[in-house]
C-alpha cells in the first residue's frame, strides 16, 4: 500500500528510537518528589464552581458531587509546571468519570479550557443519548482507550510523563499512552488542540453519579526539552487529521481484526496503537487445520494476552468450530467473529473460497450466489459470533461482477441476519470489503460496524484507508460502531443462559 498515512504509519517504526531517548531522560532527572496533598487538608488546592465537592476522606482526596474541578496552586498560588513526572494513587467507584488534568489553569467553572486530560473511567453507563467510550488512561479526546484496564473500587496507579513534545501515560506501570505533539499547522479537518506548555493539575468531580479518589499525589520536574527531541514532532496528512477528529468525537477506533503474525509481533503492534491512537482487538484463528483446535490451546493463548491493553478474539474458522470448543472457553474472549470463506455445499463438498482449486462455484453462479448468501444468514443466526468479517468476500473467478452478483435481495438477505441477531459488519481494510453499496445498506437498516485489518503480517498491518474512507462517506459516528465490553458478548448471554 502507497497511501500518504501508511507511509506515515510506517515511518512511525522509525521513530521509536527517538521515543526511547525522550524517556532516558527520566533517568537522569534527580530523584526530587514534591507531595501534592499533605493527606489531611486541601492546603495548596483550590476548588472551582460546587467547592463542597472536593473533601478529604481516609487520607485522600475524594470527588463527590456536582461538577468541580480542584486545582493545584501551591503555597503561592502560582503552581505551574512543563517537563514532570507525575504520580498518584487512583480508585473510582462504579459507573463514575472523573480525570486528571496537566498544564492547565485556574477557571472559576466549566469544563477546564487549557491543558489535557487524562480520562478515569471504568465503568460509566450511557447519560441519555450519550455513551463516552474513552476509558481510564486515556489521554481524553486524542488518544482514548476503549478496554477497561482497571475494576472499579480498587486504587491503581496512574503515572504521567510529560518531556515536551512528548506525553507518555502510564497504569499500574504498563505504557498506554505515548504522544507527541503534531506540528503546526494542522491540516484542514483536524479538531483544535491544546499544545504542550506548562501549567498545573486539576482534579475532576465530574457529576453527582461520580466518586473517585485520589491520594499520594507527587510530581517531580524534569530538565529542559533538547533540541533533538523537540525535533521529533512530525506533520499531520489527511488522515491522520481525520484520526484527530474521530477521537475527538468520541469514535471509536480500533482495528478489532488484527493477527500476532508474519513478523508482527505483540510489542510493536503496542507501540503503533499508542502512536496513532488506534486501539487493537488481538485475534488467534480457532478451528479445523489452524494452530489453536481444542480449549486448552484457546485458553493458552488467552493467558498470553492478559493484562494486555487490547481486545482478545476468537477467530472461528470453518463450520466445525463450535464442535471443537466448549461454550465455556468460547465465552472467555472478549468477542469472536467468524466469515463465510469456508462452508460446506449442497453437493457435500467444504470449499475454502480463498483457495482457487478449492473454490468450487460450478456451473449455476448465480445458484452458488444463493446458496453463499443463506449459508452466511445462517452462519450469523446460528453462530454464537459477535461479528461478521470478510463480509460478502467472493472467490477470485467471479470477485470482477461483485457488483451484479450481490444483488440487493442477497445483500438485504444477509444483513437483516446481521441486525435481528446483533451482529456487527466488519469494514476491512486488507480486502476492501464490502462495498459501499453493502453498506449504505447496512446503515439505513440500523447495522453496527467495525473495523478491521485481517494483517497478513506486519507489512499490511495497520492499512485502514478503507475504513477511514467509508466512515467518512457514509458520515459513520461513534452510535454506528461496535465496541466489545460494553454488554455481554454473543457466547457469553448464551453461557448464562444455559446457566453453567
Amino acid at each position: 500500500m502507497n497511501t500518504p498515512f501508511f507511509a506515515t504509519l510506517k515511518s512511525l517504526f522509525r521513530m521509536l528510537p527517538l521515543a526511547a531517548s525522550l524517556i532516558g531522560t527520566v533517568a537522569l532527572a534527580e530523584d526530587d518528589w514534591i507531595e501534592l496533598f499533605d493527606g489531611a487538608s486541601l492546603k495548596g488546592w483550590k476548588a472551582s464552581e460546587n467547592v463542597g465537592t472536593f473533601k478529604v476522606e481516609g487520607g485522600s482526596i475524594a470527588a463527590d458531587g456536582p461538577r468541580s474541578h480542584l486545582f493545584y496552586v501551591g503555597s503561592d498560588g502560582q503552581a505551574s509546571f512543563e517537563n514532570f513526572e507525575f504520580s498518584a494513587e487512583v480508585k473510582a467507584k462504579a459507573g463514575a468519570n472523573s480525570g486528571v488534568f496537566f498544564h492547565t489553569q485556574w477557571q472559576e467553572s466549566g469544563w477546564p479550557e487549557e491543558g489535557f486530560e487524562i480520562q478515569v473511567n471504568n465503568s460509566q453507563l450511557q447519560h441519555g443519548n450519550y455513551l463516552e467510550l474513552k476509558k481510564t488512561g486515556s489521554l481524553y479526546g486524542i488518544r482514548n482507550l476503549y478496554k477497561t484496564l482497571i475494576a472499579d473500587d480498587a486504587w491503581y496507579t496512574l503515572n504521567i510523563l510529560v518531556q515536551k513534545p512528548g506525553v507518555q501515560v502510564r497504569i499500574n506501570g504498563m505504557l498506554v499512552v505515548d504522544y507527541v505533539d503534531p506540528e503546526r499547522p494542522l491540516p484542514e479537518g483536524s479538531p483544535e488542540l491544546n499544545r504542550l506548555g506548562q501549567g498545573t493539575f486539576a482534579l475532576q468531580g465530574h457529576d453527582p453519579e461520580s466518586r473517585a479518589f485520589f491520594r499520594n499525589l507527587r510530581v517531580r520536574e524534569l530538565p529542559p526539552s533538547s533540541d533533538d527531541a523537540l525535533a521529533v514532532s512530525e506533520p499531520v496528512d489527511a488522515a491522520g487529521a481525520q484520526l484527530l477528529s474521530l477521537a475527538r468525537n468520541n469514535f471509536p477506533l480500533i482495528d478489532l481484526h488484527t493477527h500476532l503474525k508474519g513478523g508482527l509481533e505483540l510489542e510493536n503492534a503496542l507501540e503503533i496503537s499508542r502512536r496513532t491512537g488506534v486501539g487493537l482487538g488481538i485475534a488467534v484463528n480457532g478451528g479445523k487445520g489452524f494452530p489453536v483446535q481444542n480449549d486448552a490451546a484457546a485458553l493458552s493463548f488467552l493467558e498470553s494476552m492478559k493484562g494486555q491493553p487490547v481486545f482478545v478474539a476468537l477467530q472461528a474458522e470453518g463450520r466445525e468450530w463450535m464442535d471443537m470448543f466448549s461454550l465455556e472457553a468460547i465465552a472467555r474472549f472478549d468477542y469472536v467473529f467468524t466469515d463465510s470463506m469456508t462452508f460446506t455445499n449442497a453437493a457435500g463438498k467444504r470449499l475454502r473460497l480463498w483457495i482457487p482449486e478449492e473454490s468450487d462455484i460450478g456451473d449455476d453462479v448465480e445458484a452458488f450466489m444463493d446458496e453463499l448468501a443463506a449459508k452466511t444468514a445462517e452462519i450469523i443466526a446460528t453462530e454464537p459470533i459477535d461479528i461478521y468479517v470478510n463480509p460478502t468476500y467472493l472467490p477470485a473467478s467471479i470477485a470482477a461482477d461483485y457488483d451484479r452478483l450481490w444483488t440487493k435481495q442477497r445483500m438485504k438477505q444477509v444483513i437483516d441476519a446481521a441486525v435481528e441477531n446483533s451482529v456487527a459488519i466488519e469494514i476491512n481494510g486488507r480486502f476492501r470489503l464490502p462495498s459501499e453499496r453493502f453498506l449504505r445498506l447496512a446503515k439505513s437498516a440500523s447495522a453496527k460496524f467495525t473495523f478491521g485489518t485481517n494483517n497478513g503480517g506486519a507489512e499490511d498491518f495497520g492499512e485502514w484507508s478503507y475504513p477511514l474512507e467509508m466512515q467518512k462517506k457514509l458520515a459513520l459516528s461513534w452510535q454506528d460502531m461496535y465496541v466489545p465490553g460494553h454488554a455481554p458478548s454473543r457466547s457469553q448471554k448464551k453461557l448464562a443462559q444455559t446457566g453453567l
